[in-house]
């Protein structure tokens, strides 16, 4: 099969023909359908954060089950799935207290350089990516790190679910948990940025500001449910959001993975707000906090993936597409081919796109 293959940061990818080997135990093999180009991935190539290498990436994805290891009971050949990078055991702490999103047993939620299921005719050891490598035509996962769905969800809307969609809805609905009414500043209207104004938006959040240096995409996060749009190009945000909401928000969602709008988020916030930080700020950065502010009882916590339970989320999420309140046709700017990956990358940075995804072309 192809993939496409990091060797050093920085660098493009190189399709190469590599193999998996057949499933063990509670292992599925997938024919990758779609699979989307994700800022995660973009992290990685950039060596904002290590990883072993060579690696092939690549976390976001949908796919048909090809084949199943023994003991697997909860998919067959034929099932068309969700992958999630939040695989888990289901017996560990966290998981026992149903945060399956932190699991923390590296026998299933594998650390980077633990896996070995991509073979090929080289002497290095290929690395798979966030236990899944989606950026190749088929997946070697375990069968806890996807989620079964109904045929008749197009599978490159699928997809988007399973990283920035997830990321940004859950953010916004799970992490933040909006309630009714509350005040909303969403940092970054990128694919993440957006699902969490969509979020926001069907949590029921009176006023929902998006804040982007991009036009297009300011457009896009008012169809969506913004109801008001900040460029900081035209002046400090946080000074435009306390004047706008007479002292701050109730809520403040950074998706761009920056020290300063990390702090902007935390500095925007009324008495007793709270920032959520989805972005991957780059490996090693601090940021810095007045300690001051934190007696108005102000808060700042992480969020990853959206603090999902994703077997229940993701298809309550297709549940609300059907209806029409998830919006995920507009999430999808582009579909490419593998060996188009590196002109996809390069649209991302350039901040052309909202997703682009990778079309497998594998009949449903």
């Amino acid at each position: 099969m192809k993939a496409a293959v990091l060797y050093e940061p920085n660098t493009p990818l190189v399709i190469e023909e590599i193999n998996t080997r057949k499933p063990q135990a509670h292992e599925v093999l997938l024919r990758t359908a779609v699979a989307g180009l994700c800022h995660s991935d973009l992290h990685f190539i950039e060596g904002l954060y290590p990883h072993p290498l060579p690696v092939v990436l690549g976390h976001e994805s949908a796919g048909i089950v090809e084949e199943v290891g023994s003991e697997v009971t909860y998919v067959e050949p034929g099932d068309h799935v969700i992958t999630c990078l939040s695989v888990f055991c289901g017996t560990c702490e966290n998981c026992m207290q149903g945060r399956t999103v932190i699991c923390t047993n590296t026998d299933v939620k594998m650390t980077p350089g633990q896996s070995r299921r991509l073979e090929w005719n080289k002497a290095d050891q290929l690395h798979t990516g966030f236990n899944l490598s989606s950026f190749a035509e088929q997946m070697l996962v375990h069968e806890n790190a996807i989620v079964k769905i109904k045929k008749d969800m197009p599978l490159d809307r699928a997809a988007l679910i399973g990283c920035g969609v997830m990321t940004g809805f859950g953010a916004a609905t799970k992490t933040a948990a909006i309630k009714m009414g509350e005040t909303v500043a969403v940092v970054g209207c990128g694919g993440v940025g957006i699902a969490a104004i969509n979020g926001a938006y069907v949590a029921g959040a009176a006023r929902i500001i998006a804040i982007d240096t991009n036009p297009t995409k300011l457009q896009l996060a008012a169809k969506i449910g913004a109801t008001d749009l900040i460029n900081p190009n035209d002046g400090d945000p946080v000074e435009r959001i306390r004047d706008l909401t007479s002292g701050g928000v109730h809520h403040a969602i950074e998706c761009l993975g920056l020290k300063k709008t990390a702090e902007q988020c935390f500095e925007m916030l009324a008495f007793g707000g709270t920032a959520t930080i989805v972005g991957m700020v780059p490996f090693g950065e601090k940021i810095e906090l007045h300690g001051f502010d934190f007696l108005r009882e102000r808060k700042v916590q992480g969020s990853s993936m959206g603090s999902n339970n994703f077997r229940v989320d993701m298809p309550r999420m297709i549940e609300l597409y059907h209806q029409g309140r998830l919006h995920l046709d507009d999430w999808l700017s582009d579909k490419i081919k593998l060996h188009e990956i590196n002109e996809g990358f390069a649209a991302m940075k350039a901040g052309k796109v909202v997703r682009t995804v990778i079309d497998f072309d594998v009949a449903a």
